[in-house]
């Protein structure tokens, strides 16, 4: 021993307890940082599932995660408290000992051993084991939080850090929809989820934020009868279209006096009233604006059970029609039956170009190709390209957006059926939705039929939903 440590004279009582005392901050600071760590990274529906699971110590954790900011502050307030007296009573020691050579020492025991023993071994235990780390730890936590001097020192600093903040301590948010979208996709990255499961995930979540218009058969593709005709031939119609519930009109569609079931129909012919008009067998309408949710919209015809209801604009006009089957399509996608004659709504040409039907959402186009097409006061892809040439094109007719094509492939009166896009080979600096360049395209075109899965052809245009 050299002659500084001699001359501090020998290891006494003081000094052992003081060991003790530093060993005992250590282990204590490591056991919080443990906690810090695993409590952090618990999420609420995790422990929730431990809980369901009946894991020892969940219960407390639950009651901890559902509260972060309850155990977070105090626990970092305790890790500082044990790391700055262990520093201090460390210089204390080493300065006794090793003299002017103390602080050097005291130094490389502070940045090394700390580091280590109470900061990264207990925090990358906690991230390669955050279930047993959190059960561990939460029965400590909830007794350290719950105790009031703790409580109260916390709180009363973390005050005073709001108020020299000029904050008043609001909580964080909670999950975002981005969130919970990302959760799914790293799910089925990891194979916990499959495919289709996270596909429904996506649907379940922007379910919420889709509105009537959005999935309504638009007015041009409605297929309705005369209020005045008589029952055998709008028995007749109704075979004929093959829709179980047809609106029906007197004078033009904005005048919708009721729904027509075909069973109705069935029923009046059979018993003799052939001749009477089918107003008398209506049934009344039921009328939604076309800004109303979907998700409000199912659960009012699932409590007030009708299957078919008339969208009118802010006008009172009618807009169109939407099905119980439109709103399960936005959740379950497509849903076809054996009755249904439909061109797909999306074609893979041998170019490598894409037919889409015109009707098809511009955000559910840019998902599927992942391209980038602006978004505005158009819905659909058939809108942007309207609004891009500024008029109805005619069949070939094409435009540059943002690095593709769009072609009219096939054009039905005022109204874009399909549209063919197919990406640049040198796509210019991107720029605000207009024509980049309009040509006639006499090339490839798609198979003919109806306009998609909403044409005129289509069971959307009606009713087909079971009694």
């Amino acid at each position: 021993m050299s002659s500084a440590v001699l001359a501090t004279g020998h290891f006494g009582t003081t000094d052992a307890i003081l060991v003790v005392v530093v060993v005992v901050l250590l282990v204590g600071a490591g056991l919080l940082a443990l906690a810090e760590t695993a409590l952090s990274r618990t999420s609420r529906a995790k422990a929730l599932s431990l809980r369901d699971e009946h894991r020892r110590g969940s219960g407390r954790l639950v009651r901890l995660v559902e509260h972060p900011q309850a155990f977070l502050n105090p626990i970092l307030l305790l890790v500082l408290i044990c790391q700055l007296v262990t520093a201090t009573l460390v210089g204390i020691l080493a300065e006794r000992f090793f003299g002017a050579w103390g602080v050097l020492a005291a130094t490389f025991f502070e940045v090394v051993v700390i580091f280590v023993l109470a900061e990264a071994l207990p925090k990358n235990w906690a991230v390669f084991n955050p279930e047993r780390s959190a059960l561990f730890v939460a029965p400590v936590v909830s007794a350290l939080v719950g105790f009031p001097p703790v409580r109260m020192l916390s709180r009363g600093l973390i005050g005073l850090a709001n108020l020299l903040m000029r904050s008043h301590g609001r909580e964080a948010g909670g999950m975002r929809e981005s969130e919970l979208l990302a959760m799914a996709d790293v799910a089925m990255e990891e194979e916990v989820i499959e495919t289709q499961e996270r596909e429904l995930i996506h649907s379940i979540i922007g379910f919420g934020d889709t509105i009537v218009r959005e999935v309504m058969v638009p007015r041009p593709d409605m297929r309705t009868m005369e209020a005045d005709l008589p029952v055998s031939k709008a028995l007749d119609v109704a075979i004929a279209a093959g829709f179980s519930r047809l609106p029906v009109h007197e004078g033009n569609l904005d005048d919708i006096v009721g729904i027509a079931f075909a069973k109705d129909l069935i029923r009046a012919e059979r018993e003799g009233h052939g001749d009477r008009p089918v107003r008398d067998f209506a049934r009344p309408p039921h009328f939604v604006p076309e800004t109303k949710r979907v998700s409000r919209l199912m659960r009012e015809m699932q409590e007030r059970k009708f299957h078919q209801a008339i969208v009118v604009d802010e006008y009172g006009g009618t807009a169109g029609l939407v099905t119980l089957e439109d709103l399960l399509e936005e959740l379950v996608g497509e849903i076809v039956d054996e009755y249904d004659v439909e061109e797909p709504p999306v074609l893979t040409l041998d170019d490598g170009a894409v037919s889409v039907t015109a009707r098809m959402a511009v955000d559910e186009l840019n998902e599927l190709l992942d391209a980038e097409l602006p978004e505005g006061d158009w819905d659909t892809v058939g809108g942007l390209l309207f609004n891009v040439l500024g008029r109805v094109p005619v069949e070939g007719e094409s435009a540059e957006v943002d690095g593709v094509r769009l072609v009219a492939e096939r054009v039905q009166g005022n109204r874009i059926g399909r549209i063919r896009i197919a990406p640049l080979h040198a796509p210019g600096p991107a720029a605000a939705p207009q024509a980049a360049g309009s040509e006639r395209e006499d090339g490839a075109r798609g198979p003919a039929g109806g306009a998609g899965p909403a044409g005129a052809g289509s069971d959307r245009a009606g009713s087909r939903d079971g009694d």
